[in-house]
């Protein structure tokens, strides 16, 4: 049985760059490892490159993905602010998504580090349930946790229509902070 070969540095890199540009939805580390046989480490640090160059990619609870042109011109964005316990993520992330919209990110501010900014990416129930066990089975704490649930949304959904929809339903459900 012939050994796999190790792809090396930027050739390494070009081919993330495509794997990624190609395929609609996220890649893990390791999936982007196993078909450069290298370490999921090694994969982290080109990505890192990658993203110093100025390519779009993001990492979120499902693996890395590359943001397209089209997806990122094809929507409109908005800031909210949102209260609540950690037990209640779930029912947040789910009301927003269920109005079309995308969870792009989670910010607080935070007294020493100010502004801390973690993706999450989610736009349907099922990334919704790999977000929220993603956060169980590696018993991260939630950066809202940090602020006693204080915390901002970048959402962004086809149209304003659908973020007011969503703004809606999270009053109604009193998540948002006013």
């Amino acid at each position: 049985m012939k050994e796999q070969k190790k792809v090396l540095g930027e050739e390494r890199r070009e081919l993330l760059l495509q794997l990624l540009k190609d395929n609609g939805e996220p890649i893990t580390g390791s999936e982007l490892a196993a078909k450069t046989n290298v370490s999921r480490q090694v994969i982290v640090g080109d990505i890192t490159l990658l993203k110093a160059r100025g390519e779009p990619i993001i990492a979120t609870s499902q693996g890395y993905m590359y943001l397209s042109k089209a997806t990122l011109s094809a929507s409109v964005e908005r800031i909210i602010v949102s209260s609540h316990s950690p037990e209640k993520t779930e029912e947040e992330l789910n009301i927003l998504v269920d109005h079309g919209v995308t969870v792009k990110d989670v910010r607080i501010e935070h007294p020493v580090y100010g502004d801390l900014i973690a993706s999450v990416m989610v736009s349907n129930r099922k990334e919704v349930a790999q977000f929220i066990e993603k956060i169980k089975t590696t018993k991260a704490s939630y950066l809202s946790e940090l602020t006693e649930g204080i915390h901002l949304h970048t959402i962004a959904a086809a149209s304003e229509e659908k973020l007011d929809e969503a703004v809606k339903a999270l009053k109604k459900a009193n998540f948002l902070l006013e």
